[in-house]
């Protein structure tokens, strides 16, 4: 039978498979084979043994939360109060990209703008939609339930941010009172390494806010520059070519004719400075 293991505390592992909830604990093999089955692991199970019999290959896994197969990462991204920080948005969408996951861009707090403000969240909007990516506003809820329908979701962002306001958007029943995901759900801050899948608007969000602490060290330069999709629209004169000071370079005449936002342009100088060192 097959299932998806939605928590595991000790060696019990809670596998869901249609309606059913099981108790499953690993076979020895997995063991001898140095195979850590993870929450959101697609797994078959014995439900007569109740045996974890084998887990299915997976598209990713996370180190910080320990969870496998995340389909989106909502980027919950304040635009005051605290200010927008598009360091840490460009940061946090090429970490997400590098990790196979889909990144979606969450605006929030834009109730506190004025109208020039709101105007440059506007056209931040239409530039990351122009580069392939979702953007949404925190309350636009009828969009946000769709995307993440059937989905495994973790939530990135700042303190403060808004992420408990948009889960309380989503399910009025939460009650949120912090931004801890655990405490959203009335179970407190865990004291033991213990993630969770819960279910949330028909998607399953991970009960550990530790994605935002992701940095980019695991990156190569190149994957950091492939992180940024916009520059394969250009074609440079060395294939190899890191968009800082090689010439013939596309994507630095690009940013000369405005058709890359700078700001992008400039957080990846910094990143790749970074991986420099």
């Amino acid at each position: 039978m097959n299932g998806q293991i939605i928590k595991i505390i000790s060696n019990l592992y809670t596998v869901k498979a249609g309606d059913m909830l099981y108790g499953c604990r690993a076979r020895g093999k997995f063991r001898n084979n140095k195979i850590t089955p993870m929450v959101g692991d697609n797994v078959i199970i014995d439900p007569n043994n109740n045996l974890i019999t084998d887990v299915l290959p997976r598209k990713n896994e996370l180190k910080r939360p320990i969870v496998a197969n995340v389909d989106i990462a909502f980027i919950v991204t304040s635009t005051k109060k605290p200010d927008l920080d598009l360091n840490l948005l460009d940061k946090l969408i090429s970490v997400i990209t590098y990790n196979d996951i889909e990144p979606v861009i969450c605006f929030t707090k834009l109730d506190l703008l004025n109208e020039m403000e709101l105007e440059r969240i506007e056209k931040l909007r239409l530039y990351y939609e122009m580069i392939g990516l979702k953007v949404v506003y925190n309350d636009d809820t009828v969009n946000i339930k769709k995307i993440i329908k059937n989905k495994i979701i973790v939530l990135a962002g700042q303190t403060g941010a808004g992420k408990s306001s948009l889960l309380n958007r989503l399910d009025e029943n939460l009650s949120v009172k912090t931004d801890e995901i655990s405490e959203a759900l009335g179970r407190g801050k865990h004291t033991t390494r213990h993630v969770e899948l819960y279910n949330v608007a028909d998607g399953y969000i991970v009960d550990t806010p530790g994605f935002s602490a992701i940095d980019l060290t695991d990156m190569s330069k190149e994957a950091l520059r492939d992180s940024f999709i916009e520059f394969s629209n250009y074609e440079c004169k060395f294939r190899d070519c890191m968009h800082h000071k090689e010439i013939g370079c596309k994507v630095k005449e690009a940013i000369e004719e405005k058709k890359i936002l700078q700001s992008r342009y400039d957080n990846y100088l910094l990143f790749l400075k970074g991986l420099e060192k």
